[in-house]
């Protein structure tokens, strides 16, 4: 700051406006950089009580390179009880919904147990093609709702932002 300061002081820099400057001053910048982000604590207790009452799922790719077996996208599905990790390799993203019907049946013949619960991240591949059709028959429920609640958060800030503004004459 002090060689800023000196600068302007001196025209040493021709468009260098005369700006006083305070010493020790905190910006805000400097502040938002130091902030963390806190973690959540962690729970003492498994939420469900038995294997598949809840399983989590993901799609995600196309990956950069594609695997040995020409696979760029990745179907990943977890159990909350006993945190097991189903990973299904994809060619192409639209095999999700196949797949995941291949081993639905297999897990709930090996287990002999109903799948209750979907979470999902409210992506595109879990609202089309044959997914809300399997759901709807399965009489199980697919849980977006933390996504909607936020989605939802986000337009009422977006409407009371639109109220604040001035009115244009």
């Amino acid at each position: 700051m002090d060689l800023i300061e000196n600068l302007a002081k001196k025209e040493l820099v021709r468009g260098l406006p005369k700006l006083k400057f305070v010493k020790n001053k905190i910006f805000d910048a400097c502040q938002f950089g130091k902030q963390v982000k806190v973690s959540f604590k962690q729970k003492n207790c498994v939420s469900t009580s038995k294997p598949l009452e809840l399983l989590h799922m993901d799609l995600f790719g196309p990956t950069q390179h594609a695997s040995l077996g020409g696979s760029k996208y990745a179907f990943v599905i977890v159990d909350d009880y006993s945190r097991y990790i189903w990973v299904l390799f994809l060619v192409h993203k639209n095999e999700a919904f196949e797949n995941f019907v291949k081993l639905f049946s297999k897990i709930q013949n090996l287990l002999n147990l109903k799948i209750v619960h979907l979470r999902s991240d409210n992506g595109a591949e879990f609202k089309f093609g044959g997914f809300p059709n399997f759901l709807n028959t399965m009489v199980f429920r697919m849980n977006f709702r933390l996504l909607e609640y936020l989605n939802k958060m986000v337009l009422l800030k977006k409407k009371i932002e639109h109220f604040k503004r001035p009115l244009e004459p």
